[in-house]
């Protein structure tokens, strides 16, 4: 392995030229225009391939103590911390057929988890589980979903299969009206919706995708019917068949190795190569992870949360590619804290920038034996322009000879789709197959789209009480008018790499909230006067980082090259934002509570 040297000037001139150049090859005239959600005509991308049919049952108009919206980590964790307050009726409901959100629609092959699952599964040291690998499979991640939601008895009132159409406020009974796509109209005194950001498949709007004979389907829908085998690979029906690959981020880089070992000829087309670092996965057990005494696991994940946001450790206990690299975090997670002033700063963050990026691109150079092929699948951008992907096994899949790599950049895109196959520039490449690896639509799904609609005191709906000076909330969670609504999320809050352990603090906080407004005979809302002070606090301070964005190279973090407006999040990190919710707590936590009898007049 070549390793990196010091950059000068010199260099970093040439560097940010080179990606200028690499940025502007890929940029679409129509940004974001180009994918197209799977709905309408093309609903049957997001059919679920999993449930075995949807089971018949009555509608309900029954009442339950809380709603959770989505069953995934979020939903499972809202449901487990409610339980540990003693909520007794709590109502999953979600979308898929069963647990796992994420992990219950990813099966495709090769999936695994690119954070330690050391630190990734929630509620390890409660479950008594100690996970296989390093990194987990995604099989081993839905199981241990199960698992949590099992122990904690969440499937006793779960609707599976049923997605929710609304959520209304009533005024005189203090509850809010729940209805769902199966004709359900149950009511909740609590709701949290749990939605995630990534969740419904997105598709390229690719001319001529209509006209298209062979077979496609997106990789959260991954058909094993067409072709064979399971997650561990062994697909045997893709023997002699030639398979296109659009997407070569986090989960084409996963996938492809797999595919290249079962089909007959694998053609990936690439628009932007994603960084590919060492995976170094490998089983573990007890010993491993020092998972010999209570508490280890929180322990772990606390450990990787400070490395990952800049805190000091005296040890980092899982050393791997996301705390060797921390330090380039800073324009994800602005907790990261800085040196010096802003100019030395961000000299010094170039430098190393470009250290690493070299290095990754000399890992290209040594695993992949043709030159041109290497050439194409080098990432020239900054190492916070995308998010990082892990694997030993990508670059070795383009040595095989029933592999080919077409690098879509210079014509923008994949051109058309013919009845036989995909348009490059002059070349047209026969398929029998075409997979789409292209991720998730972000945002598009749940309260913040509009496709849940929310209507709280006056019937006011909550994206027009937000207006166009965007959301009112205080920490993420509540919001004046929206009594008992509990959104977990990203929004105006802290985030981190390790988005579960966000979501069991969201959790932790969302189910405490609960209890309080219990113990109280009280409603949760915030005032104005208390959002507006929370608004202040997380503007305070916040990170330019809109610059940054606006030069890397389109990606969904940057709106397809658009740019990325400053996130109004807390500027301090998920570290300090913790603390200041545990502190609320136990402080302040009363400012949010009113009376049942007297909320009315609020």
């Amino acid at each position: 392995m070549t390793t990196s040297h010091p950059v000068g000037e010199e260099e970093l001139a040439e560097l940010r030229k080179r990606y200028r150049q690499e940025r502007e090859r890929r940029v679409r005239p129509d940004g974001t225009g180009q994918y197209r959600g799977a709905e309408a005509e093309f609903g049957y991308y997001a059919a679920d391939p999993y449930a075995d049919g949807v089971p018949d049952r009555d509608p309900l108009r029954d009442t339950v103590d809380v709603a959770v919206v989505g069953g995934g980590f979020g939903g499972i964790l809202a449901g487990a911390r409610l339980r540990q307050q003693g909520v007794r009726r709590v109502r999953v409901v979600e979308t898929g057929g069963g647990f796992g959100g994420t992990w219950y629609w990813n099966r495709y092959p090769g999936v695994h988890c690119d954070i330690e699952s050391h630190v990734y599964l929630p509620l390890l040291d409660e479950t008594g589980y100690v996970p296989e690998w390093k990194y987990s499979p995604g099989e081993e991640i839905r199981r241990h979903a199960v698992r949590v939601a099992e122990q904690f008895d969440l499937g006793a009132d779960a609707l599976f299969s049923t997605t929710v159409t609304s959520l209304s406020w009533d005024e005189t009974a203090e509850e809010w009206l729940v209805t769902t796509d199966r004709d359900d109209a149950f009511r909740a005194r609590y709701v949290i919706t749990a939605t995630g950001t990534l969740s419904e498949p997105k598709l390229p709007a690719i001319p001529g995708v209509e006209k298209f004979a062979g077979h496609t389907f997106h990789t959260s829908r991954w058909d094993y019917g067409y072709t064979g085998g399971g997650p561990d690979g062994g697909m045997t029906k893709l023997a002699g068949k030639r398979v296109g690959v659009v997407g070569t981020g986090a989960t084409g880089v996963q996938a492809i190795p797999k595919l290249a070992e079962d089909a007959g000829h694998v053609v990936v087309f690439q628009r932007t190569p994603s960084s590919v670092d060492v995976r170094g996965n490998r089983r573990t057990d007890a010993r491993d992870v020092g998972a010999d005494h209570d508490g280890w696991a929180r322990e772990r994940r606390e450990n990787f949360l400070r490395v990952v946001s800049g805190e000091p450790v005296e040890e980092d206990l899982v050393a791997d590619g996301w705390t060797a690299s921390a330090g380039l975090l800073e324009k994800l997670l602005p907790s990261f804290r800085r040196e010096g002033d802003r100019e030395t700063f961000e000299a010094a963050y170039e430098a190393a920038d470009a250290a690493k990026m070299n290095e990754l691109r000399a890992r290209v150079a040594d695993s992949v034996t043709d030159p041109a092929t290497a050439e194409k699948l080098q990432p020239w951008y900054r190492y916070a322009c995308k998010r990082p992907a892990f694997s030993d096994v990508y670059y070795p899949a383009f040595n095989r000879e029933n592999v080919t790599l077409v690098d879509t950049a210079d014509t923008h895109g994949i051109e058309r789709l013919t009845e036989d196959g995909v348009v490059v520039g002059d070349t047209t490449y026969p398929l029998d197959c075409l997979i789409f690896a292209t991720g998730f639509s972000v945002g598009v799904s749940g309260v913040l789209s509009g496709k849940l609609p929310v209507r709280g005191r006056g019937g006011v709906s909550l994206l027009d009480a937000w207006g166009r000076q965007g959301p009112r909330t205080l920490h993420g969670f509540t919001g004046h008018g929206f009594p008992n609504l509990l959104q977990m999320g990203s929004l105006q809050n802290a985030s981190s790499v390790n988005y579960t352990h966000i979501l069991d603090e969201q959790a932790l906080h969302a189910a405490a909230l609960v209890a309080a407004a219990e113990a109280a005979d009280a409603v949760l809302e915030p005032s104005r006067e208390t959002e507006d002070a929370w608004l202040a606090e997380i503007r305070e301070g916040a990170p330019d980082h809109e610059w940054f964005h606006a030069e890397c190279t389109p990606g969904y973090y940057n709106r397809e090259g658009g740019g990325r407006a400053n996130v109004a999040a807390y500027p301090h990190g998920a570290v300090a934002f913790h603390a200041l919710l545990r502190q609320w707590r136990t402080d302040s936590l009363d400012q949010v509570l009113t009376p049942r009898a007297a909320a009315g007049a609020r």
